[in-house]
């Protein structure tokens, strides 16, 4: 007797080579290069100068022998430049506040400092407070210099005579006019607790009767 025939079995696809299997796995990157993560790792705390130094090393290092990491690299550069971005914005805004903070007080016109405006009577016999004000706003003088000046020794007149030659020469460098051809008005302060290294004679421009606005720094005026 015939014996019946085995049943055909469907042939089996073919097993995909081991190649095609790792099609759409992401490849595993190599290691990143050990400079550039110590640069990222250091611009994260506000440490620029080094990690810029780290960061520059792994950029280098990867441009001549390849590898991993310049993203890392130039991320520790640009997170320390938002480093220096926002120091540089906090010390001018701290510079702003103290100058700000000053307005309004009264103080000895001898202890106005070279840069400061204020409100005073200018064409009083005798000057002694007064009121610091915003350069950028209406005012009546500024204090513009700081001089040296050999006063030991001279005479009433004598002393203001070069005090006055003193704060003269300062006066076309910072109004940009000699003060014998300017509308101009100045004045002095002999500091006499202070050495004549640091400056014994404060130089101050104003106009009596009326008010100044802004600095009178290369006004031509």
């Amino acid at each position: 007797m015939t014996q019946p025939s085995s049943p055909i079995q469907p042939a089996r696809p073919p097993l995909p080579s081991a190649e095609s299997w790792l099609e759409g796995i992401p490849t595993p990157k190599g290691k990143q290069d050990r400079y550039a993560v110590a640069a990222f790792a250091t611009s994260l705390p506000g440490l620029v100068p080094i990690a810029v130094v780290l960061a520059a090393v792994a950029l280098r290092r990867i441009k001549r022998a390849g590898g991993h990491g310049k993203r890392l690299a130039y991320g520790a550069l640009a997170v320390s430049l938002c480093w220096v971005i926002a120091t540089s914005v906090a010390v001018t805004l701290n510079l702003v506040g103290e100058h700000q903070r000053g307005i309004g007080k009264t103080v000895s016109i001898s202890q106005v400092e070279v840069g400061r405006c204020f409100d005073a009577d200018l064409e009083a016999s005798t000057l002694r407070l007064v009121r610091i004000a915003d350069c950028a706003a209406a005012h009546t003088g500024e204090a513009y210099a700081k001089v040296q000046a050999a006063l030991v020794g001279l005479s009433t007149a004598q002393t203001g005579s070069v005090a006055t030659q003193q704060c003269a020469g300062a006066f076309v460098e910072f109004v940009g006019t000699p003060y014998e051809r300017s509308e101009l008005d100045m004045y002095y302060v002999v500091l006499t607790d202070r050495a004549v290294a640091d400056g014994n004679v404060l130089c101050l421009v104003g106009m009596p009767g009326t008010h100044l606005t802004g600095t009178m720094r290369g006004s031509q005026r």
